[in-house]
């Protein structure tokens, strides 16, 4: 399946934060020596050569965009609605399973129940759409607030993942 992820980067240039954001996913696919694979593989929104991913799937996002533009907070608000939705939906499946299902059945997984808990408590992968600089995904808004706080250089570079 396939997302569209968000990193926050300090860069003075676009090409800088590309670059910064390139590595990050690197990171997070696992081209990185001693970094685990969270996706497949990824491509950003300044390759055209793909008919399956990045612009021919998502059509024309910012190949980067500083947080303070207004295709940065585009994408930054994309990105944290979409990360609380996720959170909420699986946060929903686990309450439900408890509500519902008995110890048993949540062992079976049952209607998926345990799967919705490892997302709940997931740090990176499909449930997370947001990370910092070094690969770690935002799981909270205070989180994010520090980060957009702590820096007046930040942009924000998308990129479409696979899973």
């Amino acid at each position: 399946m396939h997302m569209v992820i968000y990193t926050l980067v300090e860069a003075s240039t676009r090409d800088d934060a590309l670059a910064t954001g390139k590595t990050v996913f690197d990171k997070l696919v696992g081209a990185v020596p001693h970094a685990g694979a969270v996706f497949d593989y990824y491509v950003t929104f300044d390759v055209d050569e793909t008919t399956v991913a990045g612009t021919a799937r998502w059509g024309e996002l910012p190949v980067a965009a500083t947080v303070e533009s207004d295709d940065g907070q585009a994408l930054l608000e994309r990105g944290w609605t979409a990360t609380k939705d996720e959170f909420q939906r699986n946060l929903d499946r686990v309450k439900e399973g408890l509500d519902e299902l008995s110890d048993e059945e949540i062992m079976r997984d049952e209607n998926l129940a345990r799967h919705a808990f490892h997302q709940v408590g997931a740090y990176d992968g499909p449930s997370v759409f947001l990370y910092d600089e070094h690969g770690s995904g935002i799981r909270h808004r205070g989180q994010l607030d520090r980060i957009l706080d702590e820096s007046d250089d930040l942009w924000i570079v998308p990129a479409d993942v696979h899973f």
